[in-house]
């Protein structure tokens, strides 16, 4: 009985410390974290400025047209595989828009994916203008959406020099912002805005395409902006919001990545969960001061320009989801 009672002491003890090195295992293998690289907002913001510079990005411009070859090139040139996706969209009122969908893809052979977007053209009236003989104008769309194009160009200019362990697909989407204008009289539809999104959603560059999850950078440079948990977000993607908040806090974020539930959002994310079905979460900004829309002073309006966007909000945004994309196995 001693004898017994000893070993089974000692299987107890072996049995234990075995546990230990087996949770201690587990244990370290989940707090382990991947350093991303740095992303640096100097060269986004310049990837911001150059697509400005081209002038307001509306369908059916030679602006359009020569910033979409700016950014198809931009793609190629930091290793990216380019596809083009071209289509005749139609626009709330008949207009045929010639829009091009432009899409880059990283180590595209793997299923292991993660989809990065955003829109690159720019609204074709300052509908939200205080001064109502600029309703008209084009805008210049520097944070609205130059900022989340810029964030994706800087990202994939980090991606070329050093590869996550997964695929990365990085969308820049057309004719997000030609959806149905303040001033008009007829039928305001919701399928008026994110004629590209839906285009590639209904017809993706590969077939059958997939990816985990997909994050949406919509107006993520501009000063002081703060970034709610936006409502479609959290109704088809909930646990990718709680990944990329967290990370932000993490990151020492808090006051731009808010722990606080925001509106919903009509933006290409939504078209994405509802017809792809890719679970999608959109970072855009929320301004609780602010009586237009909640997305600022300057959203729709000819204020719209390089001197509201911020290298600190760029940094916020785009160091965040580096941290998403480098930890994801």
């Amino acid at each position: 009985m001693k004898k017994n009672y000893f070993l089974l002491i000692l299987a107890t003890l072996l049995f234990a410390c075995a546990s230990c090195g087996t949770n201690n295992k587990s244990s370290n293998q989940k707090e382990e974290i991947v350093k991303a690289p740095d992303f640096d907002a100097d060269s986004a913001y310049n990837y911001v400025k150059a697509q400005v510079d081209f002038g307001p990005r509306v369908p059916n411009t030679k602006e359009h047209k020569n910033c979409g070859e700016y950014l198809a090139g931009k793609l190629t040139s930091f290793g990216a595989k380019v596809t083009n996706q071209y289509a005749d969209l139609i626009a709330y009122d008949g207009t045929l828009l010639k829009g091009r969908n432009i899409i880059g893809s990283y180590n595209p052979e793997t299923k292991k994916r993660v989809l990065l977007f955003a829109h690159w053209d720019t609204r074709p009236w300052a509908d939200n203008d205080k001064d109502e003989s600029k309703h008209h104008t084009p805008i210049l769309g520097a944070n609205d959406a130059a900022s989340g194009v810029g964030v994706l160009l800087e990202i994939a200019r980090q991606i070329n020099k050093k590869a996550p362990s997964i695929g990365v697909d990085i969308i820049f989407f057309d004719a997000e912002d030609y959806g149905t204008p303040e001033f008009y009289n007829g039928e305001h539809k919701e399928e008026s805005w994110c004629l590209g999104t839906q285009y590639w959603a209904n017809n993706p560059h590969v077939e059958g395409y997939n990816a985990r999850f997909g994050i949406l950078l919509d107006m993520v440079g501009g000063k002081g902006a703060t970034f709610y948990k936006e409502g479609y977000s959290k109704q088809f993607a909930e646990p990718i919001v709680k990944k990329v908040w967290s990370k932000a806090s993490s990151l020492g974020y808090n006051s731009y990545f808010i722990n606080e539930d925001g509106g919903l959002v009509t933006d290409d994310h939504l078209f994405v969960n509802r017809i792809a079905r890719i679970p999608c979460i959109d970072i855009i900004p929320t301004d609780m001061s602010s009586q237009e829309g909640g997305f600022g002073a300057f959203w729709h309006t000819t204020d719209d320009n390089m001197n509201i966007i911020d290298r600190s909000t760029l940094k916020a945004v785009g160091q965040t989801v580096l941290e998403v994309l480098y930890n994801e196995k």
